[in-house]
């Protein structure tokens, strides 16, 4: 697991920069087929079927309550698109980082 997996995400109000992006290019080489597109973080991950789908969608949404650091999803029948970005700053922050990390945690055996 990594270390970003085992970390906890701070409250956020705003207030703070987002992170630059050499911090980016930085936290996302420790995560496994995330990309920073316009702004976000964003992964696609692909399922068998609705089942697996829809299992992996509570998964994150369990992860994404204890974190209180919801994603935006977009669920199709085999996959799932997670979109993370901290609103409150108006783009990406190590919390962004953190609940990624979680969810490809999801994955390792």
């Amino acid at each position: 697991m990594s270390t970003l997996a085992q970390k906890k995400c701070k409250p956020c109000e705003g207030g703070v920069s987002p992170l630059t992006a050499g911090e980016v290019a930085s936290l996302i080489k420790g995560l496994n087929g995330w990309s920073e597109i316009e702004g976000q973080l964003s992964k696609t991950f692909e399922f068998h079927n609705y089942h697996e789908t829809m299992a992996f969608v509570n998964a994150t949404a369990w992860i994404s309550h204890r974190e209180d650091h919801h994603p935006d999803l977009t669920v199709g029948y085999k996959q799932c698109r997670v979109n993370y970005i901290t609103h409150a700053i108006g783009g990406l922050s190590e919390n962004d980082f953190i609940c990624a990390a979680k969810i490809d945690a999801l994955f390792e055996s």
